[in-house]
């Protein structure tokens, strides 16, 4: 199984053992900050850069859970995996009222001024994530009070975010405008197990089971949470906070919820606590469900650790005893599972964080108070690794502070750089030039060649209301002779956006039929709307027993086929060994494209084109036959779209050529205005 993880440079990492406790005595909040530092230290410390470089945020607090205050560099004790490491850095951070700076508060009108102000050293950085898919209406309402007044209780040089699951990365800024903050907080109404849609996005699985549905917010939410935390990770090196306002998560509902389609009303008959799913895999369906949430909930993890951020989760159904009315016919004993369940991730995500879970308790009032506590007293020290690892792995680390009654808190290590990381450092200015079209074309068309399970192709086309089709086809890959392996059966699919929208998620099973090597292999296919941007495919291929027989992430820009520019879709290649097929393929008004780009020089293929201009009057579309040095050889028939064909179409037979690679190349033009794209094929004898 490939594991695939986001590629980031670690210059700085927190670690942390995490411990609840009470607020601060008043004898202790009185306490001065020491004056005198070790030698070698300074108020001001020297920050250090490098990929080796690791910093580390440290809560010290006594037996009382008051902060300890007067130590120094040499008090403290770093391991890393196992290793003892020499503190170059120390500074110690408190954030008080006498503290903050005279200076006049700077307005924060953009980007600019955003992380301008967040590098200031007085200043705090909080989040809220108002998980609305994830909190019932009721504990909406109940939870509304204590955010506010926790908001309040910030100082002016605070600055916060605030962030729903569909909340678009680029709409979320820090800001001081707390009362607005405030305002969108009033608002917030939960929505969990209401599966009315309110926008186009929730209108793509109206009609999906329930079970689909939750799933589904499961990624969104996760996925927002992610984009949240890289958010926050790239504004200040010191510690970050981040409310998470939920009542967790589970990828599995109780039989008596599992509705075929969300929206429509439920059974009564299901409404008893003695309904059964009567599927004798229910364990295994359970187990799998566990497993994936636990992924996710993993992916939640790194991001924290990355971006220095702690997770402090509040639950708003408080003092809970059950986690379904009693109208929903759920049996006690399921019902505390899944409230033990959905409370265990938020506990979770909090304790690997170095966080603080606000669970079970009626008033979290305290709860948010330790929020800023922990923000505004804490040690920053910095080391170099001795190891200097560069894996890509995860690596413990342990912070003792020698002295009886002394609890240390900080997180548990950090994320190495990878190998591909540090060779695109050290290269530096001496880096590779980008390769050119034909290079890309050439080594797309030998990775396709090379996987080993699956053969996938994604298609783009224009689609309706400024978004843009996709298509995605997958076929089981050429065998190599000799070779025993689990064939594919189906394949998970997950297709996400920017800010963590899904588009897309289900299974992609075989549809039907398309020519491949010696004969006849089974093709799926799935189409989807999405917003052009970034777009993220998460794959899971199982084989005919059902097991998952390998993973996979790809990632793509999704073009936006709407604007002023000439562009073309992305050319849907189709393959016949007679005349009798190609007829049935220009008949048929939608074929499954071929994945693969191997063919035989029996065979003929058709190409199908869209092109697209800023003008009612669609571009020119030529094609040429290039040699895989992307000279040109021939130039190729193009037939314009006419009637009830709305592309452009070549037909290329390929018994003229000489087994060897080849390309073609594909132009579309109004006036001065091109775009233009290569298919890399391969002739075989």
């Amino acid at each position: 199984m490939r594991r695939w993880y986001f590629l980031a440079v670690v210059l700085a990492c927190a670690v942390g053992l995490g411990s609840p406790g009470r607020a601060a005595s008043p004898q202790q909040q009185e306490q001065a900050p020491p004056d005198e530092r070790a030698p070698g230290t300074s108020q001001q410390p020297v920050f250090r850069a490098g990929i080796n470089f690791v910093r580390v945020d440290v809560i010290v607090t006594d037996d009382d859970n008051n902060p300890i205050i007067d130590l120094v560099a040499d008090d403290f004790e770093i391991y890393e995996d196992g290793q003892l490491q020499t503190v170059e850095t120390f500074e110690f951070v408190r954030i008080t009222p006498s503290t903050i700076s005279d200076e006049p508060i700077r307005p924060i009108r953009n980007r600019f001024d955003e992380e301008r102000e967040a590098a200031r050293p007085d200043v705090r950085l909080f989040a809220i994530f108002l998980d609305d898919y994830h909190v019932r209406r009721g504990s909406s309402l109940r939870v509304r009070k204590p955010l506010i007044e926790f908001v309040r209780n910030l100082a002016p040089t605070d600055m916060v975010s605030i962030m729903y699951p569909l909340t678009s990365l680029e709409a979320v800024s820090m800001t001081r405008n707390h009362n607005a903050i405030i305002e969108t907080i009033e608002k917030f109404m939960g929505r969990k197990y209401d599966y009315e849609p309110r926008n186009a996005f929730e209108m793509n699985y109206v009609h999906a089971p329930a079970t689909t549905v939750e799933q589904i917010r499961n990624e969104v939410s996760l996925t927002g949470l992610r984009a949240l935390l890289m958010r926050l990770g790239g504004l200040h090196e010191g510690r970050k906070s981040l409310v998470l306002v939920s009542e967790g998560y589970t990828n599995i509902l109780p039989p008596q919820l599992r509705r075929t389609s969300a929206t429509a009303l439920g059974d009564p008959r299901n409404q008893n606590p003695f309904v059964t799913s009567g599927n004798p895999r229910e364990q295994a369906l359970r187990m799998t469900a566990d497993l994936t949430l636990q992924t996710d909930l993993r992916r939640v993890f790194d991001a924290a650790n990355r971006a220095n951020t702690s997770i402090y989760s509040l639950d708003p159904r408080g003092l809970a005893s059950f986690e379904f009315d009693i109208d929903e016919g759920v049996g006690f004993t399921t019902d505390r599972q899944m409230l033990g369940a959905t409370m265990g991730t938020l506990r979770a995500i909090s304790d690997t964080t170095d966080g603080y879970a606000i669970v079970n308790t009626n008033d979290p009032t305290d709860g948010l108070k330790r929020v800023i506590s922990d923000a505004s007293t804490y040690y920053l020290l910095g080391y170099t690794s001795q190891e200097a690892p560069a894996d890509g792995e995860f690596h413990e680390i342990k912070v003792r502070v020698p002295r009886r009654d002394v609890n240390v808190r900080a997180r548990s290590g950090f994320w190495a750089v990878s190998p591909e990381d540090l060779t695109r450092l050290e290269a530096g200015a001496s880096a590779p030039a980008v390769p050119s079209n034909v290079d890309m074309a050439l080594s797309l068309l030998t990775a396709r060649r090379n996987q080993r399970f699956i053969q996938t192709w994604l298609g783009m086309t224009k689609g309706d209301n400024g978004l843009t089709r996709v298509s995605f086809v997958w076929q089981p890959a050429p065998r190599i002779p000799g070779e025993r392996r689990d064939e594919p059966a189906k394949i998970g699919l997950i297709a996400s956006g920017n800010g963590g929208m899904t588009f897309f998620r289900g299974d992609v099973a075989k549809e039907s039929e398309v020519l491949a090597g010696d004969g006849m292999v089974d093709a799926a296919r799935a189409v989807f709307e999405v917003e052009p941007g970034p777009l993220q495919l998460d794959l899971s291929i199982h084989s005919l027993s059902g097991g998952v027989i390998d993973n996979d992430i790809l990632h793509f820009v999704v073009p936006n086929f709407t604007g002023t520019e000439v562009s073309l879709g992305s050319p849907r290649v189709f393959r016949a060994q007679n005349a009798f097929e190609m007829r049935q393929l220009r008949a048929n008004p939608d074929p499954i494209p071929e994945t693969g780009r191997e063919f035989r020089r029996t065979d003929r293929l058709l190409v199908q084109v869209d092109a697209y201009g800023p003008g009612a009057v669609g571009p020119d579309v030529t094609a040429k036959l290039l040699n895989r040095g992307g000279q040109s050889m021939t130039d190729l028939p193009v037939q314009d779209p006419r009637g009830d064909i709305p592309y452009h179409m070549l037909d290329l037979p390929l018994a003229s050529l000489a087994p060897g690679e080849y390309l073609i190349e594909l132009t579309a033009t109004i006036g001065d205005g091109t775009a233009q794209q290569l298919i890399a094929i391969r002739v075989t004898s």
